[in-house]
């Protein structure tokens, strides 16, 4: 598990907004209520949980900046 600031990764960012997975899901309304992912997949979701509360990334610190 990581711990404190995650590395940005402009790639990965264009390329998960951009997938056709993702675009034909959202074009055929697919998608599952926001906190249902414990009832989809339990261990991917906690593994989310703890990781998302223990790192931040470089544009938290520059929200926190500009606020």
């Amino acid at each position: 598990m990581k711990f404190g600031i995650r590395k940005p990764s402009i790639a990965k960012s264009i390329a998960s907004r951009t997938s056709s997975t993702r675009l034909i899901k959202n074009a055929l309304g697919l998608k599952t209520p926001r906190g249902w992912g414990w009832l989809t997949n339990p261990k991917k979701a906690a593994y989310n949980r703890v990781y998302n509360r223990t790192t931040f990334s470089f544009w938290d610190i520059l929200k926190k900046i500009l606020k």
